[in-house]
Order: C-alpha cells, then sequence, then structure tokens
C-alpha cells in the first residue's frame, strides 16, 4: 500500500511545521476528546504530545476495528512449533478476551496508573494481558522471559507494580524452563511485593501457587467484561526497561496518544500495509519491536499479526520463517540480521525455503543491530524481495530511519544502510563539540528536538537521568549514543554503540553491569569486559580480570566461577562464556580502561596507539593471548 504523497514532501512538511503535520496525523484515531493543540513543553521543559486529547489505545486496538467491521478478521495467528500448537483469533474473540481479563484485574485491586509486571514467553494470554491493562488505564512492563531473577527484580523495585502475570512455563526447543520459580526467587530478592501473582498454567509445566496472592490466569477470564478508560494522551501506557551504562536499567516510558499517533503512521508508511494484510515480527514482546509490530501497530491499523513461540533455527528447522511466510500469507517480514544470519549458517544454499510458496511477501525489514551486506545480500537473492535494513532504539518506540515502502518516489534501499530520516526525525551527525560533519566522516548520531510523537518523553521516576544521558551531551538534541555517518547521496549508516552497551542477538546488554558481577568476586582486582564482533550474534562479550595480590587460583576453575555468576545475574542470553586472567589493563594516564582499542585487537582492526595510554608495553604484554582467545570465542560461535 502506496500513499499518494512522495518522501521528500512529506518529510519537508514535518520538518516545516510538526505541529501541523501531527494534527494531521492525529486526525486519523478514534479520540474520545481530540487534542486541541499538538505539542507543549511540560514544567520540566520536557515535550509532551496532545496533552489536551483524551483516548485509549486498547479501545483503538480491538472495539474501533470491530467498530468498523473487522470482527471476524484474524487479530493474533498464534503458531508455536516448540508445543506444537497454532490458533487463530479473531478481532471479536481477542476483545472479549481483553475485556474480562481486564475485569479480573480490576477485582484484583489493578486500578488507573497502577504498574503490572508481565513476565510471559510470546503467548496470547500475554497480548491480552498487555492489552487489558491500557484498557483500564494500567501501566504494564513486559520482562523477557529470560531474564534471571535478580534482573527481574531489580524491574520490580523500580516499577513497584500491583501485579505480576506469568506463564508456568517457557519452552526452548525441547527444554522446559519453569518461569514460576524465577518469579518466587526474584520477590524474595525484591524490596516490593506485589499483592497479587497471576498465573498461567501451561500443559507442560504445573506452577505450584501461593495461597491468597496467586491467582490463577483463568480465573481472571471469567470476570465480567470493562469498558475501555478514556486516559489522558499523556497518560503511560507502558515501561520498557532497556540496558544502562551504569548496569541499572532505564525504565523508557511510552504515552498512549504519541505512541498511537505514531505507529499507525509507521504501519503505513515505512511498512506499506493495509487494514487486512499480514505482518510477522520475529521478535519476543518483552523488546520493543514485539511491543510496537507484533502486538500495538498491527491492531492499530486493522492488520493480522503472527505471534511466533519458536526461534529461527532448531523449531524444527530453518525453514521455519517460510513455512511462516506461505502458511499465513505474510506480507511483510520484520526481524533482526542475527535470525537471518542463524538461517544462513544452517542452510547456506537456502535450500529450506524451496518448497515454499513466497509469493505473498512484499518486503523482509531488518532492525536491532547493523546488518553487515554479505546477510543483506544473501537474504534479497534466497527471497527475491527487497530486504529494508532500518535503524530506531527502545527509546524512539518505532523508526527513526528506513526505506518508507509506503511513500512513493523514495529512493530504494541499499546494502550497509539503514536509510533516510523517517518523516518528523530531523537526524544529524555531529563531531563531539556538537557541530555537524561532511558526508563520508563519521560522527555522533543526534536528532533535533522534539522528538515526534511516539517517543519516549523521560524515564520511569527518573527526569534527572533522562536529562543526564540524553540532552546534556547536545544542548537541543537527543544523542543516540550510536556512531554513524551519510553519504554523499543522503543514505544514512549506523556504525553501532559509542558507549558500553553491547548488541548480542539484537539484545542490548551493559558490558557495565557484567564488570560489576565480576568486580564482586573476592579474587578479582579490576575487569574489563569488551563486545567482540561475532558473525553469528554480531558481538559476544569476553572480560579481562586482574587478580589480587597474593591470590592463587586455577584459571580454568576462576573462569567458569566468574561465567557461571554472569549467567546467574544476568541469563543465558548474554552469551558471556569466556574470560581472560592477565597482570593488568591498559589505561590512560587518567586511569580510564583503553576498551575501544582492546575491541580493535581483538577484532583484528588495525589502531593508533592512543596518546594518552600510561604504559605502550602492556598492549604486548596481553595483546597474544587476547588475540588468540578471542579469535577461539568467535570460532566457537560459529562452528
Amino acid at each position: 500500500m502506496k500513499t499518494a504523497c512522495s518522501y521528500a514532501t512529506t518529510y519537508a512538511a514535518s520538518l516545516a511545521d510538526p505541529a501541523a503535520f501531527w494534527l494531521a496525523q492525529a486526525q486519523l484515531l478514534q479520540w474520545h476528546t481530540p487534542p486541541g493543540e499538538a505539542i507543549i513543553q511540560d514544567a520540566n521543559g520536557f515535550y509532551r504530545w496532545f496533552n489536551q486529547g483524551t483516548l485509549n489505545t486498547s479501545y483503538l486496538c480491538l472495539d474501533y476495528q470491530v467498530q468498523e467491521g473487522r470482527g471476524p478478521q484474524p487479530a493474533l495467528i498464534y503458531d508455536s512449533p516448540v508445543t506444537s500448537t497454532q490458533r487463530t483469533y479473531t478481532y471479536s474473540e481477542l476483545l472479549e478476551m481483553t475485556a474480562r481479563f481486564a475485569g479480573g484485574l480490576r477485582k484484583l485491586g489493578v486500578a488507573l496508573g497502577d504498574r503490572v509486571i508481565i513476565y510471559m514467553p510470546n503467548l496470547p494470554e500475554a497480548v491480552v494481558a498487555m492489552l487489558a491493562c491500557a484498557r483500564i488505564g494500567a501501566v504494564h512492563s513486559v520482562v523477557f522471559g529470560g531474564f534471571a531473577p535478580h534482573e527481574l527484580a531489580v524491574r520490580i523495585d523500580d516499577a513497584r507494580p500491583r501485579a505480576i502475570v506469568c506463564a508456568s512455563g517457557g519452552m526452548e526447543f525441547d527444554r522446559v524452563i519453569p518461569y514460576k520459580p524465577l518469579v518466587d526467587e526474584a520477590l524474595a530478592l525484591a524490596t516490593h511485593q506485589p499483592a497479587h501473582v497471576v498465573v498461567l498454567q501451561r500443559d507442560f509445566v504445573t506452577a505450584e501457587l501461593q495461597p491468597k496472592r496467586d491467582v490463577d490466569y483463568q480465573e481472571l477470564l471469567r470476570a465480567a467484561p470493562v469498558a475501555a478508560v478514556p486516559v489522558p494522551a499523556t497518560h503511560p501506557l507502558y515501561i520498557l526497561y532497556t540496558s544502562g551504562t551504569t548496569g541499572r536499567p532505564k525504565g523508557v516510558v511510552r504515552d498512549h496518544g504519541g505512541h498511537a499517533v505514531a505507529l499507525l503512521f509507521s504501519m503505513r508508511t515505512v511498512y506499506g500495509l493495509a487494514p487486512g494484510e499480514t505482518m510477522f515480527a520475529g521478535s519476543d514482546i518483552g523488546w520493543a519491536v514485539g511491543h510496537s509490530y507484533i502486538v500495538y501497530g498491527p491492531l492499530l491499523q486493522g492488520c493480522t499479526s503472527v505471534l511466533f513461540e519458536g526461534k529461527p533455527v532448531r523449531t524444527p528447522n530453518a525453514g521455519t520463517f517460510w513455512r511462516l511466510i506461505e502458511q499465513h500469507q505474510v506480507n511483510v517480514v520484520f526481524t533482526a540480521p542475527t535470525a537471518i544470519r542463524a538461517i544462513k549458517k544452517e542452510d547456506p544454499e537456502g535450500l529450506l525455503a524451496r518448497p515454499y510458496d513466497l509469493s505473498s511477501l512484499r518486503q523482509l525489514f531488518l532492525a536491532g543491530e547493523r546488518c553487515d551486506p554479505a546477510t543483506y545480500t544473501w537474504a534479497g537473492q534466497l527471497l527475491g524481495v527487497p530486504v529494508v535494513d532500518h535503524w530506531w532504539q527502545t527509546e524512539s518506540g518505532w523508526p527513526m530511519l528506513a526505506t518508507l515502502v509506503g511513500l512513493e518516489e523514495m529512493p530504494p534501499p541499499r546494502a550497509g544502510s539503514a536509510g533516510f530520516p523517517v518523516p518528523g526525525y530531523d537526524i544529524q551527525i555531529l563531531d563531539e563539540e556538537g557541530l555537524p560533519v561532511p558526508p563520508g566522516v563519521t560522527g555522533l548520531v543526534a536528532v533535533r528536538l522534539p522528538l515526534p510523537p511516539g517517543c519516549f518523553p523521560t524515564l520511569w521516576n527518573d527526569d534527572a537521568r533522562f536529562r543526564e544521558s540524553y540532552l546534556q551531551p547536545f544542548p537541543g538534541y537527543y544523542f543516540s549514543g550510536d556512531g554513524g555517518y551519510r553519504d554523499a547521496d543522503g543514505y544514512c549508516y549506523i556504525m553501532g554503540r559509542v558507549d558500553d552497551v553491547i548488541n548480542v542477538a539484537g539484545h542490548r546488554l551493559s558490558t557495565g553491569e557484567m564488570e560489576e558481577i565480576l568486580a564482586a568476586h573476592p579474587a578479582v582486582a579490576e575487569c574489563a569486559v569488551l563486545g567482540i564482533v561475532d558473525a553469528l550474534r554480531g558481538q559476544v562479550p569476553i572480560g579481562l580480570v586482574v587478580l589480587k595480590d597474593g591470590h592463587v587460583a586455577g584459571e580454568e576453575s576462576l573462569e567458569r566461577e566468574l561465567v557461571s555468576r554472569v549467567r546467574a545475574l544476568i541469563g543465558a542470553l548474554a552469551c558471556f562464556r569466556a574470560v581472560l586472567v592477565v597482570k593488568r589493563l591498559p589505561k590512560t594516564r587518567s586511569g580510564k580502561i583503553l576498551r575501544k582499542t582492546l575491541r580493535q585487537l581483538a577484532d583484528g582492526e588495525d589502531f593508533l596507539l592512543p596518546a594518552t595510554i600510561d604504559d605502550p608495553t602492556i598492549l604486548d604484554e596481553i595483546g597474544a593471548d587476547f588475540r588468540r582467545r578471542a579469535i577461539g570465542l568467535a570460532f566457537e560461535r560459529t562452528a
């Protein structure tokens, strides 16, 4: 689906008069009270969109669609090869379940503004819980099911939820992971204690329920249905935690009004999807992609969304995505480059795609990390459709750079590039002084304020950190934390993080948090954790530790212990498996560890010896062993 507008015209209009542009887009929604003005600055100086309007996201996703005649249309297709389950939910069915579950939450005392943590895999019941929270004005926070109890406890204490909704367990390939014991352990670690834990009992694992506190999920579905509650456009819809450089997660806040306007706009212009068409986002609902393009975006546009519980490989094989496309007549696929690399690794010739009719597919969208040109080219040749690498962040909630397939006269995608600025985003490449750099020169990626609707207005209960992390580096801009450049034709390229957050298979993880865990070991004097290049996952962490004087420890046993600590506190998704003991770490004269130089050394890149290095001989001292270990680590990942 394409609109009659060209990209250049639309983008120029969005920057020339943002208020008028986004008010026009807002008129496409069904408001309870239409907004009289587009944007204001609040008492903190932060920008807020549509503050005079009232609406409800759950109503827009469900009630409105049924009123428009889409009641019998599939809203959600649940496809779970790990449990051999498939089920289709129409808009009418999803509305009924959501209204009843919302009534059940209300009976438990969940009220307007209360928080609810959802700790579940990709299940229809998790989507219902999200929409039910939105329906009564509660604020949901979905926590990825693979997170360790410590991480869940941190989020419990920060969000202070009235209730937790969890599944009894999840399935990873042929392995059952009980979730309820993880929740119980997290609650034992947390200071805040929610009033209730709602448990969805799954067929393959039964959770033990604690009397009075724990409630069966099905009981809430038997409650009387409740209507959607109109809330101010600036009312929080959800909190989504993303890694911070200090190890303390940042709670990104998303509001009802700007979020709905932005996602509806993106479904039409970025992804080119019309009502009734089908989108498959190969992500987890615990990540920003799952929120925006499994749940809210497709339902706001009246599309069908495929909810997939599985992996791109081994469920049962590397042809799973291609089966989904044929069986569910998918028009647009959105996944991470890691998924495509995993498929390519197991099926390099693409033989598993041949049995399937992929003619329904129009585009493959990739995001979450930079897509290398080899993977980009392989996917395009295999599928015979445009591959669109685009860029956005948890903080933005929707794309900032893309090839907008729903607009006319859009330059085609280009390998290695994330495309062009999406309307509403005035993206600049700056030097460290905040001045624009010429085309072809790598700099720091920033967005001129105000950010468009849909972006986070602040962090949960932490305005000071929001200001310090994102606004202070370049006054008048949002600092993305990424580096990149723009070529002579205007294509933008994102090269990766400039802080210590690394991207492991699309998961943003803090090396600072891993360092805190290593440093807590009684044998460790100091340490550094780096993200090194990995052909499959983009990056994987490797640790370097300096032992305390006089401490004698077997390096292999110490490595096993440190790896076990990181996996216990962060989770297996960190892919942390290697620690190298060194005599000392390279530092500047001011005491800063030269992490960038170490990364370049590990990845085999050429580098200039930093002028500020305290002792140049240290690189020779650790270089050979470190490089050899890094190569071995990368080999283990791809073997």
